[in-house]
């Protein structure tokens, strides 16, 4: 089995080094905010604006639905972009297929932003809606393995756990600045010129931060894990196959069911919480929004020290007690909610996105690629996080919006949310140390 190793090549200088770790962390960082911001992009919109030009004739629960419908579809298709790029991935490298993957994502989110609404093509701009969703999702569904191994793989070996947690801090600065351009476009147009072109803007903007992203990743050297493979001749032939064989097999199973408490929270406080704060709650958007960016701004710095922490005690242990306090923190966190009052709302959004989401989700990139060797690492990072993401991910703003409009409150919600928490903390438990592979 091949583990992170050094390249067999001449040993570069510390000068030298320094300006590679440099070129790493910035296309790690950019690429994965710019990946997020994209495909986060459609959540918020889907709270606010697609829910009204592209399902107009429904209700406002209904449109809400349908709008985060094709949310979950995104997460649905990224499964078959993870295998897919997995195996460019572990086939190729790790470089040409990030490239890939951001330019798929840019021209999809662009492409949204100049789509006709349902007013003027009718049942065609629901469908072509759809269709660009589902490139976001294909293209989302081989970048964050990829983002996460050029971090990891590059890392000096005491700091593996700081290198991992760079590209969860794009992850969050990708959500606060969807957010935050949202509600910066709200400010600046009326609710008619928000609506009619205002919100396209955001996504326009995108092919500024695509064509950034996409020069500094071109820039950055294949990892050494992956030239070590080439040289000693181990490139799997079916690393999908080889993800679900045994000896394997067992951690891809602890790691799809571990995600789903990760999966639920990130998509509980940083998709649905917009939804049930400016609908159930009553409150105004534009506060909402600023609330969510400044929660994940809190998540972006600490996740650093999230990565910090696991270099010191491990990630497994970091992320089983980020998880196990996230469900602590749910019962608490709505009735905050149920205060009716922004500062409550804002105080309780801190704490489980900022704070308590920052604690696992910085060791969960090292925890993943410690899960196999360097061969398939692309494809089982991709299988776990991508597969896990449609049930863990996707479909939980569907899942709590029923939830609660069937018990006429969050506590049934809350419940199923604490569940998602078990099953993440049991799983990650049983994963053996002599199963690592960093």
């Amino acid at each position: 089995m091949t583990t992170l190793s050094q390249p067999s090549s001449a040993p570069e200088s510390d000068l030298d080094r320094r300006k590679r770790l440099r070129t790493v962390v910035a296309a790690s960082l950019l690429g994965t905010t710019v990946e997020w911001y994209d495909f986060f992009l459609y959540a918020t919109a889907a709270s606010l604006v697609f829910n009204q030009l592209f399902f107009p004739d429904q209700s406002s629960f209904v449109g809400t639905m349908l709008a985060f419908a094709t949310f979950a579809v995104g997460f649905v298709v990224r499964p078959i972009g993870g295998v897919v790029f997995g195996h460019i991935g572990d086939r190729i490298g790790r470089k040409k297929t990030l490239a890939l993957t951001m330019f798929i994502m840019g021209a999809a989110t662009a492409l949204m932003g100049i789509l006709p609404t349902y007013a003027q093509v009718g049942v065609v701009a629901p469908i072509l809606l759809l269709l660009l969703r589902i490139l976001q999702g294909f293209a989302l569904g081989g970048e964050w393995a990829g983002a996460v191994l050029l971090a990891v793989e590059h890392s000096p070996e005491k700091k593996r756990g700081l290198f991992g947690s760079i590209p969860q801090v794009g992850l969050a600065l990708g959500l606060a600045l969807g957010t935050a351009v949202f509600a910066a476009l709200q400010v600046i147009f009326d609710e008619q010129q928000f609506l009619s072109y205002g919100w396209r803007i955001a996504f326009l903007l995108s092919l500024v931060l695509v064509a950034v992203g996409f020069v500094v990743r071109l820039k950055v050297d294949e990892t050494p894990a992956f030239r070590e493979v080439q040289e000693l001749a181990k490139k799997s032939s079916a690393p999908l196959v080889d993800v679900f064989r045994p000896g394997v097999r067992r951690s891809t199973v602890l790691g799809l069911l571990s995600r789903w408490g990760e999966g639920a929270a990130f998509n509980t406080w940083g998709v649905f919480a917009i939804t049930y704060a400016t609908n159930d709650l009553d409150f105004a958007k534009v506060p909402v929004l600023l609330v969510v960016t400044l929660a994940a701004l809190v998540m972006a710095a600490l996740l650093p020290v999230s990565g910090t922490l696991v270099d010191r005690f491990g990630a497994k242990q970091i992320y089983t007690v980020g998880i196990a306090a996230y469900g602590i923190a749910v019962f608490p966190t709505f009735a905050l909610f149920g205060t009716n009052n922004l500062f409550w709302f804002a105080a309780a959004m801190i704490l489980v996105f900022g704070v308590v989401h920052a604690l696992f989700y910085g060791a969960q990139g090292t925890l993943y690629a410690s899960l196999y060797p360097a061969e398939i690492r692309y494809t089982g990072l991709s299988v776990v996080y991508q597969f896990s993401g449609v049930y863990a991910s996707g479909i939980t703003p569907m899942i709590l919006t029923a939830l609660i409009a069937v018990a006429g409150g969050p506590w049934l919600a809350c419940g199923y949310l604490v569940l998602t928490s078990v099953i993440s903390v049991v799983a990650t438990s049983m994963m053996r140390k002599e199963d690592l592979h960093l």
